[in-house]
């Protein structure tokens, strides 16, 4: 008898345990039906026990998780915003310079003049023809989709190809690019397409925004990048990888702030680190190569462009 009243106790106990769990359990649901997504409500327990105290914790960690991931959303939003209008009204601006050009060119009786106002209209319209060709080249370069030809690639022929294009560039300046591989058959594991276009954006970058001839390096398995800038003071390194980033200083020349962008989307794409550094009025942006099939360590496995 006395068995009996002990296990019916037992029982009864165990049975208003599962009530009362199962009561908490159904109350935290409810809690996370009915919780507003913009409040930083926390999730409470009313049961002693570890289990119910981790369960909350582990609840308010999702909840944090998704709360901070919704606000970087947010703020991508915004700056994506940014980006546009920014990138609309550099667009906007040699569109509308070539129309009134046109228009005076129209109305221009003097042929030396006519001619005059069409050379400015064709100059805007170059100007807008490269921003819409840079805007193109940082999508195929973000394209998540597109594969790499991953393979060794010798980086001098690389680099020479994209300097004698840019001869005509230099010589207008009067530069002589310093050009200084301590390996002149430093070869890399790399997509060459990609890694052409990488070399000709930090060449044009340095020709663009540079105020002497730039300094390329090799050295191990990095390739170096330098040249001095006008206003150090103005140049946010952190951001110089942003997409339509640019310095005050560069606002007044044509270009969209993508070269850059392009540079990392690419580097990283291809297990390259790309980074950047200011020391005094030289800017440097190396780039960091994994070793390749030829070397002793692992070569990383090839990436799809993020």
């Amino acid at each position: 008898m006395t068995l009996a009243v002990c296990f019916g106790g037992l029982a009864l106990c165990a049975f208003i345990v599962l009530l009362l769990y199962g009561r908490e359990l159904r109350r935290m649901a409810v809690w996370l039906r009915m919780r507003d997504g913009r409040s930083n409500g926390r999730m409470a327990t009313e049961m002693p026990g570890a289990g119910f105290t981790e369960l909350a914790r582990a609840v308010n960690n999702a909840l944090d998780a998704a709360e901070a991931e919704r606000q970087d959303a947010a703020a991508e939003r915004r700056q994506f915003q940014r980006d546009l209008a920014s990138l609309s009204h550099d667009i906007r601006t040699p569109l509308m310079g070539a129309a009134g050009y046109v228009s005076l060119a129209a109305d221009e009786t003097d042929e030396d003049r006519r001619a005059h106002y069409l050379g400015a209209a064709r100059t805007r319209l170059q100007d807008m023809e490269g921003l819409l060709n840079s805007l193109f080249a940082y999508a195929q370069a973000s394209d998540p989709d597109a594969d790499l030809d991953m393979r060794p690639v010798a980086v001098v022929p690389v680099l020479a190809t994209v300097l004698a294009g840019q001869f005509p560039a230099f010589e207008g300046r009067g530069w002589e690019p310093r050009v200084r591989f301590a390996d002149e058959s430093f070869t890399v594991e790399a997509d060459e397409a990609a890694l052409g276009r990488m070399v000709e954006n930090l060449v044009s970058n340095a020709l663009r925004y540079g105020v002497a001839a730039p300094s390329i390096t090799q050295e191990g398995r990095t390739l170096v990048f330098s040249n001095a800038v006008a206003d150090p003071g103005a140049l946010d390194v952190s951001r110089l990888f942003e997409r339509f980033y640019r310095a005050d200083a560069a606002r007044a020349q044509s270009g969209a702030g993508l070269g850059l962008a392009v540079v990392k989307s690419l580097a990283a794409a291809q297990g390259i680190e790309a980074t950047a550094a200011l020391q005094g009025d030289v800017l440097s942006i190396a780039l960091e190569f994994p070793f390749s099939g030829t070397d002793s360590r692992q070569v990383p496995p090839a990436r799809r462009l993020p």
